[in-house]
């Protein structure tokens, strides 16, 4: 099976990858302090999503092909690190390849409606990574 998929680039145009970063989310336990921190370290643009959800858009402002990210508040005290976000075909058969392989699924598949599937997974090593499903049908 590969691990090439499809995902819309920000001009909204499907875009080939292969097993691609395609997002990646910050936690934070004061977010104005954060977003001070990231906007003036590499002048992205983070702005609130619409919504009741607080969760924050990443800008990074590169090209289409490389890719923005979320904000968030902090979930627990192991919510640590930079979650990268890979890009596949289907979040079903990459959870089975995960636990097939050692590692360990820690958020099991959740819709983001209209938009796709995420899962949040272990490795082998115990370093986290969410994987994403583009399906604008995701409900």
């Amino acid at each position: 099976m590969s691990a090439q998929t499809q995902t819309q680039s920000k001009s909204g145009e499907a875009a080939d990858t292969s097993a691609s970063i395609v997002w990646f989310e910050i936690p934070a336990d004061n977010v104005d302090r954060v977003k001070k921190f990231y906007g003036e370290l590499f002048g992205w643009k983070i702005e609130k999503f619409p919504g009741p959800m607080d969760y924050w858009h990443i800008d990074t402002g590169g090209g289409d092909d490389t890719p923005d990210g979320g904000l968030l508040k902090r979930q627990n005290p192991g919510h640590q690190g930079i979650t990268n976000y890979i890009g596949v075909s289907s979040v079903d058969q990459f959870l089975a390849k995960v636990q097939n392989l050692g590692g360990k699924v820690c958020m099991p598949k959740t819709a983001v409606p209209q938009m796709g599937y995420f899962a949040i997974c272990q490795d082998t090593e115990n370093n986290t990574f969410g994987i994403w499903e583009r399906s604008p049908s995701a409900k």
